[in-house]
């Protein structure tokens, strides 16, 4: 069920799209409309920018073979920021400014999305299924705004309190890139501790996105008494993180990632590095519903056209985003301008069964998914354990 807290008065959201200056066309021509990404293609999150951009590409390719969207061709462009703020700025600009793009889809980073909507916004251009899930995704409403999933600081709240029910701890830790990403991460795992009985936020450290020594951060929560500890780092060090527990001897130290770190690679990391690392993420792992059809139809594809031996979490998620554009650029009509395509977005209801979620927006709801799903490492793959 949809989160009340999410959601605006409609008479509110009325006020905010008759505020709503005119909307622009840029982008769209009778045969083609154009699509940007400003992404990770070589950063600490490019196990996600990279193979969802090659994902949503296919996806694309399959919708233009078969002759476009009410007669025009998808055009993807996408530019690679590393996940640093500059290169960042200067990709959307030369996405908006420069291409003239209708919409951004995928784009990744939580700063680097926040910075870019004043641009964005100015121009009309939508911001759809952003590679990030913090709160400010779809919140406060925006006409433009549409996030994929539940964010960041919900699937914290959940999978701690999970984790705490179920091997009856108590101290709540975090270990964060002081930004906007990694503040969610803290305020979730801070705001559900000061709410429930019994639990207590004990402690933090905080780091940089090339920390590759976290030794002294470890022994530190370890002396504090830490017993869950919620990571909002990249993929690689969520993987050092968990070698270095290890090491350590920090075997009653659980570790929490969000979506941020619910990914493919982490499980099949080699020697059981990662073995009992949690996750709470906004979509249920790949591997475990293979006995799906949509699911084997998509493993397929993506794998004889990419020569991968699986596809990631980033691949699914681009293949969802992909999906979620293609049916509201359908809903939208011919006629299409960053209004229609609203309506488009907000038209749409259905189970995407390739991510095991329900997508729903609608005029007072930017906010595609809701479902939180908390998963653990064992055996090399992902196993659900709950979700809500």
């Amino acid at each position: 069920m949809k989160k009340l807290t999410t959601k605006l008065a409609t008479v509110a959201v009325a006020a905010t799209m008759a505020a709503a200056p005119a909307y622009a066309d840029q982008g769209v021509t009778d045969t083609e409309v154009l699509i940007g990404s400003n992404n990770d293609l070589s950063g600490p999150f490019a196990a996600f920018g990279a193979p969802a951009t090659q994902a949503a590409q296919l996806v694309f390719d399959e919708v233009n073979a078969a002759g476009g969207i009410h007669g025009r061709k998808i055009r993807f462009i996408v530019e690679d920021h590393g996940y640093q703020m500059p290169k960042a700025i200067q990709g959307m600009n030369k996405l908006v400014n420069g291409d003239k793009v209708f919409a951004m889809l995928l784009s990744l980073g939580t700063p680097m999305n926040i910075a870019a909507f004043k641009l964005q916004d100015a121009k009309n251009v939508p911001n759809v299924s952003p590679l990030s899930a913090a709160r400010e995704m779809a919140e406060p409403f925006s006409p433009l705004h549409y996030s994929g999933t539940a964010t960041y600081y919900d699937q914290i709240r959940f999978g701690v309190t999970y984790l705490a029910e179920q091997k009856g701890v108590s101290n709540v830790c975090a270990m964060y890139l002081p930004t906007d990403f990694g503040k969610d991460i803290k305020e979730g795992a801070e705001s559900i501790s000061a709410e429930t009985d019994g639990l207590n936020f004990v402690s933090e450290t905080t780091h940089k996105p090339d920390d590759a020594d976290f030794v002294g951060a470890l022994q530190k929560l370890n002396a504090d008494g830490c017993q869950i500890v919620a990571l909002a780092l990249g993929v690689r060090q969520a993987i050092t993180v968990s070698a270095t527990a290890k090491k350590l001897g920090l075997m009653d130290m659980s570790f929490l990632n969000s979506s941020a770190g619910f990914h493919t690679v982490m499980a099949k990391v080699p020697g059981g590095v990662t073995e009992g690392m949690y996750a709470a993420a906004g979509w249920a792992d790949l591997l475990s519903r293979m006995d799906q059809p949509e699911v084997q139809k998509f493993f397929g594809s993506y794998t004889q056209a990419t020569g991968e031996e699986l596809p990631g979490t980033g691949a699914l998620l681009g293949h969802s985003a992909a999906i979620t554009m293609v049916k509201a650029l359908e809903a939208a009509g011919p006629d299409l301008n960053a209004k229609t395509f609203q309506m488009g977005m907000e038209s749409l209801n259905y189970e995407d069964v390739v991510s095991g979620n329900t997508v729903s927006y609608s005029a007072t709801d930017h906010q595609g998914a809701d479902e939180v799903v908390v998963s653990v490492i064992k055996g090399g793959n992902w196993v659900e354990l709950a979700r809500q």
